[in-house]
């Protein structure tokens, strides 16, 4: 199946899911070789696959752990420039829905995945208030009063 990106002349477009992962007060999220910056457990959603199916196929290839979802916590509209070697300097339009994890009391990830430009990633779990850089930023503040209610937000960096 093929990820839900759509390559246009004036940019791309890509539907993503992302994985809100959370134990002990902190937050699971992924790094790479590449990058300065975390973000969330997660990918792209394929043709023909829900995004409840797809963050538990993501969250599965990324950790190791076949999870089940508890809900749906936001949606993300994102507007930035890509910085992979696959879409370098690009603007990129993404749509992303977040959502919150049921975590085993045993959970233990292992990660074994790469970016799509090959860079192998790393898991790692943060403090949502750590000075380091990691998306999305409206984590900081959401995921220190957690809400019942489904949010949406809109990021516009290019």
């Amino acid at each position: 199946m093929e990820d839900l990106t759509v390559v246009m002349e004036s940019g791309i477009l890509n539907i993503r899911v992302g994985a809100i992962i959370m134990k002990n007060n902190e937050i699971l999220m992924v790094g790479n070789e590449r990058s300065d910056y975390y973000y969330s457990v997660g990918g792209r959603v394929k043709f023909g696959e829900t995004a409840e199916e797809a963050v538990i196929r993501e969250v599965f290839e990324e950790t190791g752990v076949r999870m089940e979802v508890d809900r749906l916590g936001f949606v993300h509209e994102n507007f930035f420039v890509g910085d992979a070697k696959t879409n370098l300097g690009k603007k990129i339009y993404e749509i992303s829905f977040y959502f919150y994890m049921k975590v085993p009391s045993d959970f233990e990830p292992i990660c074994n995945s790469f970016t799509e430009d090959e860079q192998k990633e790393h898991l790692v779990w943060i403090d949502r208030n750590t000075d380091q850089k990691y998306y999305p930023e409206f984590f900081r503040e959401e995921l220190a009063n957690v809400s019942r209610e489904v949010k949406h937000f809109v990021t516009k960096d290019i």
